[in-house]
């Protein structure tokens, strides 16, 4: 009985017979399924226009739904955009050890997929489209020595729990900090403004001598610098992605520096490499979009 429920629940996620994909490797039989992170981030709805213009200047239709930071739901629209017959699944990972379960599905009845700045623990990926995390982590950490000397006392705001863009980018971070910085403390605030802000003002309550701070996005960073505006105090602070209200606040003096990605590009990357592997050719496992320190200077 047990083993006729699990099979039961694996045909549930086949498609319908009229929408199931075709594998012709042809334009206009090519569907693509977008399912990302969050789009009340900057970063991603950058990260999705990038999907939706090469999508379009490619002739391909594309579905886009927004996870809202849910993995529960995630999985859920993962399941729905295969009952739609999607032919290429492109996910950005709210959690990439709970992903393993929906890119796995994809798998069992053969849609490709491809995933963007985050990867999956567990099941087939073509092709992760991404930043260098690590390196990024590590620019931040040298630019914190270059600046502030080495044993400079360091906070560090981590990303989602579980996130491979929050394992990598610490790091490459610790890869540095830990030999030529003081980290004095760590936690985490789920690559959100809001929580950055109320991280920070924890943090600054326990470690008032805090030199410089590294997030791992753009948002904490930018919910930091309120913080750190209210208790008076100058600290520098290192964002990561370079969204647009971070390089505002970089040219206004507000925000450090960030480790700028290419959001756009990376989602334009993933739609191209899902159109390779639709029409058979060979994609490399990780396709890298290239990184920026950006300073005021």
């Amino acid at each position: 009985m047990s083993l006729s429920i699990l099979l039961l629940g694996a045909c549930s996620l086949e498609p319908p017979t009229w929408a199931k994909p075709s594998q012709s490797g042809d334009i206009k039989d090519m569907k693509i399924g977008l399912s990302v992170s969050t789009l009340n981030n900057p970063f991603f709805v950058s990260l999705k226009n990038g999907v939706v213009k090469e999508a379009k200047k490619q002739g391909i239709e594309v579905i886009v739904v927004d996870a809202q930071n849910d993995s529960a739901k995630q999985i859920n629209d993962v399941e729905d955009l295969l009952q739609q017959g999607v032919t290429a699944l492109l996910i950005n990972p709210t959690d990439s050890s709970a992903i393993s379960t929906a890119v796995q599905s994809a798998n069992g009845i053969g849609v490709p997929v491809v995933t963007l700045d985050r990867s999956s623990e567990k099941g087939k990926v073509e092709a992760l489209v991404a930043s260098d995390n690590v390196k990024g982590g590590q620019m931040a950490a040298e630019y914190v020595v270059k600046t502030l000397g080495k044993n400079a006392k360091v906070a560090e705001l981590e990303g989602v729990p579980g996130a491979s863009a929050t394992r990598e980018r610490g790091s490459g971070f610790h890869n540095i900090a830990d030999e030529q910085l003081d980290v004095v403390a760590k936690q985490s605030a789920d690559f959100d403004r809001t929580k950055g802000l109320t991280v920070m003002e924890n943090v600054l309550q326990g470690n008032p001598d805090i030199q410089a701070v590294f997030a791992h996005n753009d948002e904490m960073a930018l919910g930091a610098i309120e913080a750190i505006t209210s208790s008076g105090k100058d600290i520098a602070v290192i964002g990561f992605d370079g969204n647009e209200d971070a390089l505002k606040a970089v040219e206004s003096g507000a925000l450090t520096a960030t480790v700028a990605q290419q959001p756009e590009l990376i989602g334009e990357l993933a739609v191209k490499a899902a159109k390779d592997v639709l029409q058979g050719k060979k994609v490399e496992e990780k396709i890298s979009a290239p990184l920026k320190l950006v300073t005021k200077e």
